[in-house]
């Protein structure tokens, strides 16, 4: 039997843990390690930089991790891809051989370029999400170091997989199964512990990051090296498979994975194996993200103490609607919100106060700028009893918005540049597939008898994992138990769900049931408005909507609640 490909990964954000990669490359065996850094808001971020020097515009952390990894990795064999090439992977792959021949260091770099679109008027960047066969060519042609602008996340394991296994278009379970295992590693170490629901009880002081490794059918099991801190279950696996993603069709350029048939099974200590992906062709479309500055935006935060929360927020909101009418200041957005953090009776001053959050957002940023910041400050001595901010208000700052679109595949150029030079152009899947919803599929037969009820939260017996595409959130809920799912699926409905988090009353919540999974997903449209970049509200990447909806009270079977697996939740 051919041996398993070990795959490693050492970011799941641009800025995550920088000694990840010596961690990644001195703790265990690898063949590949990967390394995700772009993000949606990380194109924004770059594209400004691109501006000031048309000769960055990627990830430079990269480049100062390889300063000591890329000797390890070529002492222990083992490959780097990363899409840290970000809007100029041309310019990081000869940093990379300039890095190279500093440290003389003999490797062979490649990079995959192409996703790049003519940018339209008023944006920033325009790109494309490219698979994993531009990746592959690459490796296949001998390179070590293979750096990419945006493809998908999990094109970083499609890419090494096909390559190693030979897989061609038509291996669609065993890319799917590919698919899978690439989102799981994708964001480093939550498949390992991090951002968990039922984080009590396991050694998290220093997560390791998470290790697939890949058979040739494409199952996988999902580890970590030995000896790192962290815990690889059912639930980190299922946590990380829900998150960011939606319905049954988990599609990509590569392969359409069917989310609703992977099975999960424990292998051991820390080891998950996935297996029965399956796989269908690809739609003809691929997305594209595109960033444009959408205008000016600034916030100050009021303090307020004690007693009268309400009536002083109230002045104060007054107070500072006058002011700006005096100056002639019309921002064209000003949100408040009051966040009730104080207590009756409390023994200290910070758990005795609330906070008023003010944001406001125009295209001038004189508008959102002194004109407010001067009104804000000139309440200082003539407003609510005890009145300070948490910082000084300042300037306007700008603020981004992403939007998705698809583009036909056909028109989008996927070019390997390959160690020598040479230039390989990549054609798009000769078969697609539309993307198309899966239906709904049966729900299990609900409990014949659930017994009485007791209010309490949600969390005791389901975990969550929620976070962002676009303005849109994703809130993954999977349950612990197979009882537990059985009253979930029929309990936790879209119009339940609206009444547990009344922000999403308003919008269009969809679900998704996945049962192999014991999983529910929901997307809420509309939530982040334009997007994390343009801090639409309190929590701007929806990380902790999860976990709010885990906090609140409803009526469970006290059965439930009595043989639940999971660690009790604490107020």
């Amino acid at each position: 039997m051919t041996a398993p490909l070990r795959i490693g990964n050492a970011s799941g954000f641009y800025g995550d843990r920088f000694d990840a990669m010596r961690e990644m490359l001195t703790g265990g065996p690898l063949d590949v390690l990967t390394g995700d850094y772009l993000a949606e808001l990380t194109m924004l971020i770059l594209g400004r930089s691109r501006l000031k020097d048309p000769a960055r515009g990627y990830a430079t952390t990269f480049l100062r991790q390889l300063e000591e990894g890329l000797g390890l990795a070529h002492e222990r064999g083992v490959r780097i891809v990363a899409n840290a090439g970000g809007l100029n992977p041309a310019g990081l792959a000869d940093a990379v051989r300039e890095l190279a021949d500093k440290f003389g260091v003999p490797v062979r770099v490649a990079h995959v370029e192409g996703d790049s679109l003519p940018v339209p008027e008023g944006f920033l960047t325009a790109n494309a999400y490219l698979g994993g066969a531009g990746i592959a060519a690459c490796l296949d042609a001998g390179a070590d170091i293979v750096v990419t602008g945006r493809v998908t996340d999990a094109a970083l394991v499609t890419g090494p997989a096909a390559a190693h296994f030979g897989w061609g278009p038509g291996d669609l379970d065993a890319l799917a199964g590919a698919v899978v295992a690439g989102h799981v590693l994708e964001c480093g170490t939550q498949a390992t512990g991090g951002n968990y629901s039922f984080f009590r009880g396991h050694d998290l002081r220093r997560p390791g990051f998470p290790v697939a490794e890949i058979h040739a059918d494409g199952s996988s099991v999902i580890t970590k090296h030995d000896g790192t801190g962290g815990v690889v279950d059912l639930g980190t696996v299922t946590a990380q498979l829900l998150y960011e993603t939606g319905g049954a069709r988990y599609a990509g350029p590569d392969v359409t994975a069917r989310l609703d048939t992977v099975r999960l099974t424990q292998d051991g200590p820390d080891r998950v194996r996935i297996s029965g992906v399956r796989g269908e062709a690809p739609p003809p479309t691929l997305k594209a993200g595109l960033n444009r500055l959408g205008g000016w935006r600034n916030e100050v935060v009021f303090v307020l103490t004690g007693l009268d929360i309400e009536p002083k927020a109230a002045l104060v909101q007054e107070q500072f609607a006058d002011a700006l009418a005096r100056s002639g200041a019309a921002p064209g957005e000003v949100r408040w919100e009051l966040s009730r953090t104080d207590r009756a009776d409390a023994a200290t001053e910070e758990t005795a106060s609330a906070l008023l959050r003010l944001v406001v957002r125009d295209p001038d940023p004189e508008t959102v700028g002194r004109a407010v910041s001067g009104a804000a400050i000139e309440l200082a001595l003539g407003s609510y009893p005890g009145f300070h901010v948490t910082a000084p208000p300042g300037k306007g700052t700008p603020y981004g918005v992403f939007e998705a679109r698809y583009v036909p595949a056909g028109e989008v150029p996927h070019i390997a540049v390959l160690p020598d030079g040479r230039r390989e152009s990549l054609a798009p899947p000769a078969t697609t597939q539309p993307l198309r919803d899966a239906g709904e599929p049966p729900l299990p037969a609900p409990l014949p008898d659930p017994g009485p009820t007791r209010s309490a939260p949600l969390g005791r017996i389901a975990g969550a994992r929620s976070g962002d595409k676009g303005g849109d959130a994703n809130v993954g809920v999977w349950a612990v138990g197979d009882d537990a799912w059985r009253w979930l699926a029929h309990e936790l409905t879209v119009e339940r769900f609206r009444e547990l988090l009344p922000e999403t009353a308003a919008l269009t919540v969809a679900r998704h049931v996945l049962p192999n999974l014991r999983a529910l997903n929901f997307t809420v449209h509309g939530l982040l408005g334009e997007g994390v970049a343009a801090q639409h509200r309190f929590d701007p990447q929806a990380k902790a909507v999860g976990e709010w909806l885990r906090s609140r009270h409803l009526p469970i079977p006290v059965a439930l609640l009595e043989t639940a697996h999971a660690p009790e939740a604490h107020a």
